[in-house]
Order: C-alpha cells, then sequence, then structure tokens
C-alpha cells in the first residue's frame, strides 16, 4: 500500500533534466510553474517539500554557446556556475509569486561521508524547512568533479531523502515509471506498478542513458530507489508531465511505479558506509564467512577471506562478495590491500583480535 503523506511529513521531489530542460537548454518555465504550483498546495496541507533540481548544466551550456553538454572538465563545471544562477532565479521568482521563499543548497559527496558536514547540512535543512522554506538542492558542480562524473542527481536525491528523514521520493522523469523490459527496445512492455525488491532482472530491464544532456536513465532511478528504500524512504518514479503528479503521489494514488521501503531504516552512518562513497576494491569470503555475517550479525574475519581485487587502504569503503563472486554487503576495512594478502586466511589469535570488517562498520545489501 502506498504511504499517504500527513502534515508534518517531508516529501523530497527531484526533478530530472529532461523534464526540467528544452532540447535547446532552455528551461520549461511552464511545466517548472505547474510543479511549484503543487509545492505551494502542499506546504499549503503542512507538508514539507524539498527540490532536488538537475538542469544546471544544460541550462548554462546555452548562453555560454555550448550546443551539446560538454566533455572536458573545465567546461562542465563553467556551465554549471551559468546554470545554478539561472536556475534559482527562476525557481525563486516562481516561489515567491506563491508565496515561498525558495533555499539554494549546494552539496557534495563529503557532506555524506564525513560526519561532521553530514549534521551541519541536515541542521541547516531542518532550519529552512522550520522557516518555511523550500530547500533547493543540487550537487556543488563547480568544483565537485566526481559528481559531475556521477551526472545525475537521483543518488543524492536519495542520500537527501535519509538526511532529511523524508517519508516518500518522488523522481520526475520523463518515463510512465519502471517497465518490465527496456520500452525503447520493448514498446509493449508492461509497466510495473509496484517493487517490493530490486531484483538484478529489474536492473537489466532499466536501460541506459536519458537525453543529450542528461547522465542519468532509467538505471539511475534503480541505483536511487536501491539508496533510498534501505534509509526506509518509499519511493515512486513518475512521469513529470503527468497532471498533479506531486499531489497523487502525496494523497497515496497510484502513479508511476512505487518502491517500497525496507522495513528496517538503516542509520545514517550506516547508510553512508554503503552508499555514501564508491567502494575502492571486493574482499571476497568463503560461505562460511558469509553466513557468520548475513545470518548471525558477526564481524568479518581474515580466516574467512580467501582473496581481493583492487587497491585500498586501512579505512577504505570495499565491495564484499562470496564464493559465487556476487557482492552481497559493503564495509570498512581495516586492513590495506597488501596487509589483506598476507593475513587472509590467517586465525584472529595470529593477528592479535583484529578484524578484516568490524560488525558495526558492516552493511548487508542482500540476503
Amino acid at each position: 500500500m502506498r504511504p499517504v503523506l500527513a502534515p508534518g511529513d517531508r516529501l523530497v521531489v527531484k526533478i530530472g533534466t529532461t523534464s526540467l530542460v528544452g532540447p535547446a537548454g532552455e528551461v520549461d518555465e511552464e511545466r517548472l510553474g505547474d510543479i511549484c504550483d503543487e509545492v505551494a498546495a502542499a506546504r499549503t496541507d503542512g507538508v514539507e517539500v524539498i527540490i532536488v533540481s538537475s538542469g544546471a548544466i544544460a541550462a548554462g551550456a546555452g548562453p555560454l554557446g555550448m550546443s551539446t553538454r560538454p566533455l572536458d572538465i573545465p567546461s562542465l563545471q563553467a556551465a554549471a556556475a551559468v546554470g545554478q544562477g539561472l536556475l534559482l532565479e527562476i525557481y525563486a521568482r516562481m516561489l515567491a509569486n506563491r508565496g515561498l521563499v525558495a533555499a539554494q543548497m549546494l552539496l557534495t559527496r563529503y557532506d555524506f561521508i564525513h560526519r561532521q558536514q553530514y549534521l551541519n547540512a541536515r541542521n541547516t535543512l531542518d532550519r529552512l524547512l522550520a522557516l518555511g522554506a523550500v530547500p533547493i538542492v543540487n550537487e556543488n558542480d563547480t568544483v565537485a568533479v566526481d559528481e559531475i562524473r556521477f551526472g545525475d542527481n537521483d543518488r543524492l536525491a536519495a542520500l537527501v531523502g535519509n538526511l532529511s528523514r523524508a517519508k516518500l521520493l518522488l523522481l520526475l522523469t520523463d518515463a510512465k515509471g519502471l517497465h518490465a523490459q527496456d520500452p525503447r527496445v520493448h514498446p509493449d512492455a508492461p509497466l510495473l506498478a509496484e517493487v517490493d525488491r530490486i531484483t538484478p532482472e529489474l536492473e537489466r530491464a532499466a536501460g541506459g542513458r536519458g537525453s543529450e544532456f542528461s547522465t542519468g536513465g532509467m538505471a539511475s532511478k534503480i541505483a536511487a530507489a536501491w539508496v533510498a528504500t534501505f534509509s526506509g524512504v518509499g519511493v515512486i518514479v513518475g512521469d513529470a508531465s503527468e497532471e498533479q503528479v506531486v499531489g497523487r503521489a502525496i494523497s497515496g494514488r497510484e502513479i508511476g511505479t512505487f518502491f517500497h521501503p525496507h522495513p528496517t531504516r538503516l542509520s545514517a552512518r550506516r547508510l553512508w558506509i554503503a552508499f555514501g562513497q564508491p567502494p575502492e576494491g571486493t574482499v571476497f569470503v568463503d560461505d562460511g564467512a558469509r553466513l557468520a555475517m548475513v545470518d548471525a550479525q558477526r564481524s568479518l574475519l581474515a580466516v574467512g577471506v580467501t582473496g581481493s581485487s583492487g587497491t585500498f587502504s586501512d579505512g577504505s569503503v570495499v565491495d564484499i562478495a562470496g564464493a559465487d563472486k556476487q557482492v552481497f554487503a559493503r564495509g570498512l576495512v581495516r586492513y590495506s590491500s597488501d596487509e589483506l594478502g598476507s593475513a587472509m586466511g590467517r586465525a584472529s589469535t595470529e593477528l592479535g583480535g583484529r578484524e578484516v570488517v568490524h560488525r558495526d562498520q558492516l552493511v548487508i545489501l542482500h540476503r
């Protein structure tokens, strides 16, 4: 059953580039105006709304004479610097016409990796919402090279869902939702109304990137839904051009594809261990170690490690894969890749009791 948002609940609305910017890089003010109307109506009903907006690079490319998305980092950063100002001006004007104040928040991956920055961002967000403002969140693309390479804001929106303790994340795009197969290849593929669990088959059905200016696409939406549902946040992927799309999502009416949240919400620390930064390598374990971690909630010990790939240091995030080479967990490793090479297979008593990944720094992704 889809959630119905009540006064005091929080909704994150992510607007994709294809839903916001036209083919020539111009902002679709009519569509954005419709969304701002719905945001204002939600605020009147007591629902606190946070907007995560893509489109800065696309909006800034046109004024700089770029006909397509640039490929080099300095040009991407320059387009973002121009586009962020243009977008905020439009949001501020449209929301002001509806009696609301727009507040810009530019975040990077480091704001989710470092605990104090995470808390500072959460406190700012809480205060803005308490004061009645509408936060407009974007990646700080002018300086964050990794975030530009990541491209779309779907993962950021999922992390903001956790940061804000939102009840629902609405990912607006140019698709009706998730289909059983890629509709560009299989036009008759049925739309999935609800998803209880994200499977590899669903991920393969998601297809590739979207438009010329976007680097997202349905695959990015699936990845974001995976992050958000681990946070206990329900997710809807829906068409931005649908009439009353925000209001219908708030009231629990059927629209797009709804991803059910996990029954247990991960703590903020475990969430950013799992999703806040890319893993730097993979540690392979035997079946006994996997059972101990998954079923008995124990730490990963060196005796159960069978190998590793990648180069990582003590404190890095690593994936953990079983004998079938499938990743089932992620955590902060306490050995460098070189150290682990000589420690694997040895008893803890030989290593001073040092775990490879302590259970408090371990997240089980697949059971």
